[in-house]
């Protein structure tokens, strides 16, 4: 009874199997046939039992099984139309050789799955765009031959490596695959290949029927062309004038800085970020070198046209028969000597910007009335042209010169002045703020000596003797004068001797040195020479010829008036 069960239960069991199954006696005749085998043979009736094999499938080699007990196992044939891979092996009771069985699995929709996979293969390795896939663990599976080229990375250096070890051994600088796992949706970012190679990558999830990340295909596009271009088109608008200073351009955020302390600079600092946010015109007035231009740096990157961009012009530095051509533009074939494409001008250039027209006092009257125009109606017009274009610009304009005298002698239009007067900040010089010159001088020290990798100081004396200089060239002759001292004095610690003679000669403090306080001020010089070239104080004192202890007692003297040094005792 428990044979019968088992072999009910054994003939279940092959009929469940997805792979066709086939047993014959030693005579070749069937013994069995599960559900697979029927289907894949269009068995649709129970005549089968006990008929020759071969009446089936007249190809078989179970026969040659059965005589001689040889096995075969992937063997690729085709049963009735489909390709399939057969396995066949001697069936044996009591030692005794009494059939064979053959095992078959239907390969044609494996076939048709794998083309459809090649193709697919294809497509992915003639994309232009470069293609990385990664697993649900972050493991590389696979990259394409545009991937490659972008990269000049091969593909056996990176299969079967994780990103971690990737980004860890500096193939990329971050990985956007790494992302996606992270946020479980697509992501996109600028990443940098090889340190060199600028691309956007895009991390595209792909989710199984859990929901979970089942890989991860990236797609890489090279922009590193786009930005050359990108450069080369800035480079082209700017013109050739750059080189000779005539005009700047930039969108960057400008590496000046507005250092102050007294009122009267707070206030108008205060004036600049309450009007930077209007397209207001701006008329900056004040003598040269007090910052005028740093101002206007302010007021547009304070603005909403801080990513536009800020171009600077020179009024006075562009010969007059040029300076129309370079504000305004014109068409090919204006003139004589035209570029034959014409040249888009300054004003154009500046649309959605700002521009700064410095020395405006220099403007020829001629060019006045255009710019009249300019501020009244927002538009220009190039030389040749019939058609005005609508711009979008703030215009700061700066002067050094009294535009009210210039009014007075016929050299400035009225008009033009009180269109750019509508609003008038006056930049004082230094010598009406005497409390920015600390400020300042330190600023601009530190910068220099950070800049030049020079470490040097300013002695009290000397600082007091620039606070009560009256510099009249103002805080670019006090930039200049920084930058002089930091590069030009062999010492470490600056002496009013080191100063210029037109700076010492106006300061009371040089004038009432005595012989003795003199000779002190050298004396100073070398001993902090000598302590900056020695390991310690004592072989500082080694080296001026003097007892350690007559060293440390002059320098306990002179810290009790100075800023304290750390010295090593």
């Amino acid at each position: 009874m428990m044979a019968i069960i088992a072999s009910e239960m054994l003939e279940h069991i092959f009929s469940s199997i997805h792979n066709g199954i086939i047993v014959i006696d030693q005579h070749n005749r069937i013994v069995f046939l599960n559900k697979a085998a029927k289907k894949l043979l269009h068995i649709e009736h129970d005549h089968w039992k006990g008929k020759d094999i071969r009446g089936f499938i007249p190809t078989t080699q179970l026969p040659h099984v059965v005589e001689t007990g040889e096995s075969t196992i992937g063997v690729k044939v085709n049963i009735a139309g489909r390709a399939c891979l057969v396995n066949r092996t001697p069936l044996y009771c009591d030692g005794k050789r009494i059939g064979a069985i053959a095992v078959l699995q239907d390969i044609s929709e494996m076939e048709h799955y794998h083309q459809l996979s090649k193709k697919m293969e294809t497509i992915i390795e003639f994309s232009t765009d470069g293609i990385y896939v990664v697993d649900g663990n972050g493991v590389t599976l696979m990259v394409n031959s545009a991937y490659e080229k972008i990269t000049g990375f091969r593909r056996e250096e990176l299969i079967g490596r994780h990103m971690e070890e990737l980004v860890g051994k500096g193939y990329f600088d971050q990985s956007v695959s790494l992302l996606v796992l992270q946020q479980k949706q697509r992501v996109s970012i600028l990443q940098k290949i090889g340190g060199k190679k600028d691309v956007i990558v895009t991390g595209n999830p792909v989710f199984n029927d859990q929901g979970e990340i089942d890989m991860i295909v990236t797609s890489v596009r090279d922009i590193s062309k786009l930005n050359e271009l990108k450069m080369e088109l800035e480079k082209a608008k700017s013109f050739s004038q750059m080189s000779q200073h005539r005009y700047t351009f930039s969108t960057s955020d400008s590496d000046e800085q507005i250092i102050c302390r007294s009122p009267l600079m707070k206030t108008l600092i205060h004036k600049v970020e309450q009007i930077a946010a209007y397209p207001t015109t701006v008329l900056l007035t004040g003598p040269s070198g007090v910052g005028k231009e740093v101002i206007a740096n302010m007021i547009h990157h304070l603005s909403p046209r801080k990513d536009q961009p800020f171009i600077k012009v020179n009024c006075a530095a562009i010969p007059e028969t040029l300076l129309e051509s370079e504000l305004f533009g014109y068409e090919k074939g204006a003139f004589t000597g035209a570029q034959a494409s014409g040249k888009i001008g300054l004003f154009e250039l500046a649309d959605r910007g700002t521009i700064m027209l410095d020395e405006i006092g220099e403007m020829p009257l001629s060019l006045q009335v255009k710019l009249l125009r300019v501020l009244q109606e927002k538009q220009i017009q190039r030389i040749g042209s019939r058609h005005a274009k609508k711009l979008d610009i703030r215009i700061i304009a700066a002067t050094n010169q009294n535009l009210s005298e210039l009014i007075a002698s016929g050299k400035f239009r009225s008009d033009l002045y009180y269109r750019l007067q509508v609003i008038e900040l006056f930049i004082p010089p230094l010598a009406e703020r005497p409390e920015d010159i600390e400020p300042l001088l330190d600023h601009y020290f530190t910068f220099y000596c950070k800049l030049y990798r020079i470490h040097k100081q300013l002695s009290p004396r000397t600082k007091a003797v620039l606070q009560q200089y009256h510099w009249p060239g103002n805080v670019r002759e006090l930039k200049n004068l920084m930058e002089s001292l930091v590069v030009s004095v062999p010492a470490r610690y600056i002496e009013p001797d080191d100063l210029p003679t037109h700076i010492r000669s106006q300061s009371d403090t040089s004038s009432c040195l005595t012989l003795k306080e003199k000779v002190e001020q050298f004396e100073k010089r070398l001993v902090y020479e000598a302590i900056e070239k020695s390991p310690s104080l004592r072989k500082a004192a080694e080296r001026l010829g003097i007892d350690h202890s007559t060293l440390i007692k002059k320098l306990k003297r002179w810290q009790k008036t100075e800023t304290p040094r750390p010295y090593s005792y």
